[in-house]
């Protein structure tokens, strides 16, 4: 019997991603400096899932969730992000959907400039 989330063909893994490691650095006051530097470049097939509203400076602001199926790895963590192109994806989630270690699901947030960057 076939589940209701099928994972997708390799042919639908068309998508090409660049994964995208944090780095921290003291900033001299205490805190932390972070910079993502890019990783390995992955192939993966991604799918709109649908929209969260969070407050934000006074306002809620939507922000478009997505799914993106990638080959199993055992580093993948929620502080890294993936990138395509232009777009940036935060990583919420990670999954292994059927524990067979042959799928990597990423619950993610695609995340937008802020105006004047």
């Amino acid at each position: 019997m076939a589940s209701p989330d099928r994972r997708p063909s390799l042919g639908a893994r068309r998508r090409r991603f660049v994964l995208e490691k944090p780095v921290e650095q003291p900033d001299g006051f205490g805190g932390v400096l972070r910079r993502y530097v890019a990783g390995p470049t992955l192939w993966g097939a991604i799918a709109a899932v649908g929209a969260v509203e969070r407050p934000r400076g006074g306002r809620a602001d939507r922000l478009v969730t997505h799914r993106v199926t990638l080959r199993a790895r055992a580093d993948l963590t929620p502080a890294m992000r993936l990138s395509a192109g232009p777009r940036r994806f935060a990583i919420r989630a990670v999954s292994d959907p059927d524990e067979r270690g042959r799928d990597c699901v990423c619950e993610v947030e695609e995340l937008v400039p802020e105006a004047g960057q």
